[in-house]
């Protein structure tokens, strides 16, 4: 909130102007990735409950996969969270290029 560019905006527009036009799009990028990291690497844990009362999920149905070597269905579901794991990249990319004006697309 000290920097030049800050204490310039302030001269002229009330606070919360100057917080939500200024400061906020350059302190929600780091906020931006690390919600993109977090979703992403939440979609690569799998919890591999062997309580047979409960649906098979993910989890179990690819630790059963493991246990029985059915390596297509390993590879399939590899396959799924590799793919929205990109995906989720994709977005927070993107979302740079709105959030940032310095960031150029192309």
């Amino acid at each position: 909130m000290g920097q030049d560019y800050i204490r310039t905006a302030r001269k002229g527009q009330t606070s919360r102007l100057v917080l939500m036009r200024h400061a906020f799009r350059n302190a929600v990028l780091p906020v931006v990735t690390i919600i993109g990291l977090q979703i992403g690497a939440a979609a690569g844990r799998c919890r591999a409950d062997r309580d047979d009362l409960q649906p098979a999920g993910v989890g179990r149905t690819v630790f059963d996969a493991i246990e029985a070597r059915d390596y297509v269905v390993i590879q399939g579901f590899t396959l799924i969270i590799a793919i929205g794991f990109l995906f989720v990249n994709l977005l927070v990319d993107i979302s740079y290029a709105y959030l940032d004006p310095r960031v150029k697309v192309g």
